[in-house]
C-alpha cells in the first residue's frame, strides 16, 4: 500500500438486503490509511452487516466493495481475508474452547481456527507470544480459551487480529458483555493500537460514544441502513447529529483529561 492518502476500503453504492429487507441502502464510503473510524447507531441499523462486507464475509446486493486495491468479485477472497482481521462474537463463537490463549492466535496466522491445518514455525510461535505479552498476558499463555474471563478473551482476540499483520482491522461491539473495569482496560488498549502510527487502519462498531477511543479519527453514524453522518470525529459527532441517528433527544458531554477527549451521552 501507499502513504496515508492510499485507501484501504472503499464502498460505492452499497446496499445489502435480506428476505425481502433492507439491511443496507446508498452507503459511499472511503477508509484511508492512519484513519480509524467509528461506526455508530442504534440496533439494526446495519453496522454488523457493513463490517461483515468490509472484511468480505458477506457480499453486496448492489454497489461495489474494493479493498486493498482489489475489486470483490473479481479476487479470491479466500486469500484476501488473510490480509484483514474481524473481531466479532461471531468469531469468539468459533473457537473450540479447548485451544490454549496461544494456539487461538497461532492459528490467526492462516486465518484458522484448528491448530492442525497449518504448519507453524518457531517465528510463528514467538509472534503469537509477543502479542499475548503485549496484551498482559504472562508467558507461557497455555490458558484455555473457555477458562478465560469475558475480557481476557477480548484481548486474546485482539493478539488475534493482529498475527497475520493485517492491512485493516475491524472490531464489531467488542466491549459487549465486559464489566466496567474490562471494557475501560479494552479502550486503553485500542488508543494505544489507535496512537501507534505504523497500526492499520481501524473500525470500530460500537452502540456507545463511551467506548471510542481518544485516538480515533472519523465517526459514521447509521440509521436504518443510511449514513445519517460521517466525516472527523470532533466535528461531526454532535448531539444533533446523534439525536437524529438515535431518534430521541440526546444530550452530549465532552470530557478532556491527560489520555486525550472521551464522550459520555444521555437522553435529554
Amino acid at each position: 500500500m501507499g502513504g496515508s492518502d492510499a485507501e484501504v476500503l472503499k464502498l460505492d453504492g452499497v446496499a445489502h438486503r435480506r428476505e425481502g429487507r433492507a439491511i443496507l441502502e446508498g452507503i459511499d464510503w472511503v477508509v484511508l490509511r492512519g484513519q480509524r473510524w467509528a461506526i455508530l447507531g442504534p440496533n439494526g441499523s446495519g453496522k454488523t452487516t457493513i463490517a461483515r462486507i468490509a472484511t468480505l464475509w458477506e457480499h453486496p446486493s448492489e454497489g461495489s466493495v474494493e479493498v486493498l486495491g482489489h475489486r470483490l468479485g473479481s479476487v479470491d477472497v479466500r486469500s484476501l481475508r488473510r490480509r484483514l482481521a474481524l473481531v466479532s462474537a461471531a468469531v469468539a463463537d468459533l473457537v473450540r474452547p479447548q485451544l490454549s490463549a496461544h494456539e487461538v492466535v497461532m492459528t490467526a496466522r492462516y486465518a484458522a481456527l484448528e491448530p492442525w491445518w497449518h504448519a507453524y514455525g518457531a517465528e510463528d510461535h514467538a509472534r503469537a507470544d509477543a502479542l499475548l505479552r503485549d496484551q498482559g498476558f504472562p508467558q507461557p499463555t497455555d490458558r484455555r480459551f473457555g477458562s478465560l474471563s469475558s475480557g481476557e478473551r477480548q484481548r486474546v482476540l485482539l493478539a488475534r487480529s493482529l498475527m497475520s499483520t493485517p492491512d485493516l482491522v475491524v472490531l464489531d461491539e467488542p466491549a459487549a458483555g465486559l464489566d466496567l473495569g474490562a471494557r475501560e482496560d479494552l479502550i486503553d488498549r485500542l488508543d494505544a493500537m489507535a496512537s501507534d502510527s505504523s497500526a492499520p487502519p481501524l473500525v470500530l462498531v460500537t452502540h456507545h460514544v463511551e467506548e471510542i477511543p481518544p485516538s480515533f479519527t472519523h465517526v459514521m453514524l447509521l440509521r436504518s441502513g443510511r449514513v445519517t453522518a460521517m466525516g472527523p470525529l470532533e466535528e461531526t459527532l454532535t448531539a444533533q447529529g446523534l439525536s437524529e441517528c438515535f431518534g430521541v433527544g440526546i444530550e452530549l458531554v465532552e470530557h478532556r483529561g491527560d489520555s486525550g477527549l472521551r464522550w459520555s451521552a444521555r437522553r435529554r
